[in-house]
């Protein structure tokens, strides 16, 4: 072989193996996307196994492994009011391996709170699809005989020294849904935080505190079985689990709603073929009639918000908590 022939040979060889390399380089991640999901998938819930928010999280999960037909595993990272677990998640590589079944206040509250920012939640995920919605219910205790909410304003405006209100935690939802009741009547109410739902709710009952807002499929326990009366719900509608109860524009507080939410969201940047994947598959799972019953007897609503409709939520609702988490002066 001539010196010049030689030099052609290597000179197609080295391009050969250059294109080669360069058409891996390309065809691997669409690849992967295409077959995606080729192992389970982890889905971290940032609350402690059994709450409310893990139990839903359980539920859905197995429902969306059945339509994604792949393992859908949960992993619980309690801690910061879900923060802790949405920062993994918002941290993690974005292949659609690793998901967060986030609890609104995770998005619209806590990061406001919090002076320290682990992420923004405007623009550190991908939103793949709302699950439920769930309403809070102002449960009062036997100490104020107080019928209505505006009966519970009148009592607090004339006696500022004995209307108290208990939260699972500072910066919580069930204390910024009293907050805004505060800002929204000038009713002097005491904030007392306690370490959970529970605790705080036996100080109801037993009257060491006025009142809480609790969730209302836990609240419901304790209207029906007489311990504690409920004044009203927050959202714009009544909740179908407690029918006969107003809801606080109803009760006279305007423009008062408050409605929590549960849904998927992933790290930034998820190849968009995994999002279309995500997104129709959570889909299938909500009208799923047995995931339906499983969350509507747990006194939740399934909620049909798109991606982008549970972006604009969020924006919304990061807005508005902002402007009374300023006036209150809540941040930490």
């Amino acid at each position: 072989m001539s010196k010049k022939l030689s030099q052609r040979v290597h000179a197609l060889a080295t391009a050969l193996t250059g294109a080669l390399v360069l058409a891996t380089c390309f065809s691997a991640p669409a690849l992967a996307q295409t077959n995606w999901p080729e192992r389970p998938i982890k889905l971290i819930v940032g609350y402690p196994s059994g709450g409310p928010v893990d139990v839903t999280g359980r539920t859905f999960a197995r429902f969306l492994g059945e339509h994604l037909k792949q393992s859908v595993i949960v992993e619980n990272r309690a801690g910061a009011s879900g923060m802790l677990g949405a920062d993994a998640t918002a941290k993690a590589t974005p292949d659609g391996y690793t998901l967060n079944f986030i609890a609104s206040p995770t998005m619209t509250i806590s990061p406001i709170v919090q002076r320290t920012k682990l992420f923004d939640p405007r623009q550190d995920f991908t939103m793949l699809g709302s699950v439920v919605n769930y309403t809070n219910v102002l449960l009062i205790g036997p100490q104020i005989p107080a019928k209505t909410v505006a009966e519970l304003v009148a009592f607090a405006k004339t006696n500022p020294d004995k209307v108290s209100f208990g939260s699972a935690g500072f910066g919580g939802s069930n204390h910024l849904s009293a907050e805004l009741l505060v800002q929204s009547t000038d009713a002097p109410m005491l904030h007392v935080p306690y370490k959970g739902n529970s605790p705080a709710m036996m100080d109801v009952i037993s009257g060491k505190i006025t009142f809480m807002f609790d969730i209302t499929s836990t609240g419901k326990v304790f209207v029906d079985s007489g311990q504690a009366r409920a004044l009203a719900v927050t959202s714009k509608e009544r909740n179908p689990s407690l029918p006969n109860v107003p809801t606080m524009i109803e009760a006279g507080i305007t423009d008062y709603e408050v409605v929590g939410w549960l849904a998927v969201a992933g790290p930034k940047n998820l190849p968009a073929e995994v999002v279309s994947k995500l997104s129709g598959a959570i889909e299938l799972a909500k009208r799923d009639p047995a995931f339906r019953k499983a969350v509507e007897d747990g006194g939740y609503t399934v909620d049909q918000a798109s991606p982008k409709q549970l972006y604009e939520r969020i924006l919304s609702e990061y807005a508005m908590w902002e402007r009374v988490i300023i006036k209150g002066k809540l941040q930490q």
